[in-house]
This record gives C-alpha cells, structure tokens and sequence, in this order.
C-alpha cells in the first residue's frame, strides 16, 4: 500500500495533510449536500406551500421555544435553515461551476492564441487583461450586470437573473486563466515537440489544444480551484448587495442578506449558520487548491 501511494506523490502527499483531507471532507459532504438537496431537505424553500409563516422565526433545536424538528431554526418566512443553506448551496455551486467554466473556456483560449500567435494579438489581449486587473472583481461584474440590466426588456430581466449573474461572474474571472495560459504556451513553444508538430505542418489549432493544452493543465486545474472559491464568493457578494438573485430564490449570499436584518433583533442564526457555512465552503475549496498548487509546483513545498 506504502509503495502505491509513493507511485502516484499526488496521493501520498494528500494522505499525509491533514489539512486537505480535512477540507476535502468538508467540501464533499457540501457538494453532496447540495447535490441531494431535494431529497435532504426538510422543505423546499422555492415552493411556498411547502413552509408556512407560523413557523417562523423559530431557534435552533437546543433553545428554548424552539421546535425539535427543525434542527437550525427557521427564518422569517418558516423556511427551515437547512433547508434553505442546503438548496442555497446548490444554486451557489450552479452558479460557481458554470462562471468558472465560461471563464476558463475564455480564457484558455486567449491565452492559448496569445502565447501560440504573439505579436499584436498577444498586445492587445494582455492590454484588455491589465485593463481588468486594474479593476477588482466585483466592480467588473457590477458593471456588467447594469450593462445587461440597460440593454434587456425588463420583462424578462427577472427571468434571466441566474444567466446574467453567471456571465458576469464569468467575465470577472478570465483573467487569471488567460495569463496562466500565455505564460505556458511560452514555455511550451521552446519544447521540441511543438516545434516538430509546426514542421510537420499540422494546424494552429491542433498543436494548441492537442499537444500543448494536456501539458499546461496543471497550474490551470489549480487556478480553477482557487477561482470556484471566488467565483462562490463574488456571487454571494452581489447578492448580499441586493443585484444577484432575488429572496424567492435564496442562494448562500441571498440569505446572508437576509439574515443581517435580524442581527440586531435576536434571531442570531438566520445570519451565522448561512455565514459559517458559506466560510466553510469557501475555505476548504481554498485549501485544496493551495494542496494542488504544491503538488503541481514541488519548488513551492
């Protein structure tokens, strides 16, 4: 067993951090979670026939006038918190995963071309890049988010909340992906198998993707773990803003934003269980791409 984990130093370096597989658990447990969530859930927080009003405000099962069968308590509306943290999770993780994706396709493919063509494409693509670096984050997706809320009906802005706030999030994040990429494309190209597959005539796109992509894709895997935390992070941002999703349709930020109202008034839980759970997702996601960046970089150990 001692000799398989040394075999693949991934693994045995994992079994040997306490850290990680501390946080891997803690983010499995999360995901699964939120994966199940119609099924674990005690209520669904998107049906209001499924909750009721007197049963809100309720605390947590260990204090007094509470109701033992919702464990965490419940907020204003009766919604049971676990409930809503476990469906609130899912829409986080929804949203999270597919900016993350929309990104990394954007970006890899920039910085792909850029590193593979330089020249005024590689200029004009790292100009753009620094120009968005200049801006954080969240001042990015907020102004693509008035963008999109200038030019669509507002009929259907409601309607498109999730897809707006995911490109937004999306069109924050590419950035890192796109530098990631350039800068090993650049290292890629000295290598002697690029220079025979551009010998021996083969297409740009082919030995970008084909023979270039497999051989960067260590730091990109550890740039899309540490920008999911992020992406999870900048959507609870906008919505504890009030700009993402709407309270009928509470993700992990949405309910946090709720909870505030009540910090002053006693029902301490409709903000700090959604908190600690968001900081628990986002730290141990955190956690795991600090493990593979010392994996995939042995320099940094």
């Amino acid at each position: 067993m001692v000799d398989f984990l040394k075999k693949y130093e991934g693994l045995w370096l994992f079994v040997h951090s306490p850290a990680a597989i501390v946080a891997a658990i803690v983010a499995v447990l999360i995901i699964l979670g939120a994966v199940f969530a119609p099924w674990l859930a005690l209520v669904n927080p998107y049906d209001l026939s499924s909750f009721s009003l007197f049963d809100g405000l309720l605390p947590p099962a260990w204090q007094d006038g509470a109701n033992p069968k919702y464990l965490l308590g419940t907020d204003d509306q009766g919604r049971d918190m676990i409930s809503s943290i476990l469906y609130g999770a899912r829409l986080s993780l929804v949203i999270g995963l597919s900016a993350l994706t929309i990104a990394a396709v954007i970006g890899v493919g920039l910085g792909l071309a850029a590193g593979f063509y330089g020249g005024r494409f590689d200029a004009i693509v790292m100009r753009i890049a620094d120009v968005q670096l200049a801006l954080p984050a969240i001042l990015t997706a907020l102004l693509i988010d008035g963008i999109a809320r200038g030019i669509l009906p507002t009929a259907i802005q409601q309607d498109l909340r999730v897809a707006v706030l995911t490109l937004a999030i999306a069109l924050s994040l590419w950035v890192n992906f796109a530098r990631t990429a350039r800068a090993s494309t650049f290292v890629q190209m000295n290598k002697e198998y690029v220079q025979a597959a551009i010998m021996m005539g083969q297409r740009p796109i082919r030995i970008m993707f084909v023979h270039i992509l497999p051989n960067i894709l260590g730091p990109l895997l550890v740039i899309m773990t540490v920008d999911l935390a992020s992406a999870i992070l900048l959507e609870a941002t906008l919505s504890f803003l009030g700009i993402g999703l709407p309270a009928d349709s509470p993700s992990l930020g949405t309910l946090i934003r709720i909870g505030m109202q009540f910090l002053l008034s006693g029902e301490w839980w409709i903000l700090w269980i959604p908190t600690l759970f968001l900081v628990a997702l986002v730290v141990s996601i955190n956690i795991l791409g600090d493990f593979l960046r010392d994996v995939f970089n042995p320099r940094l150990r």
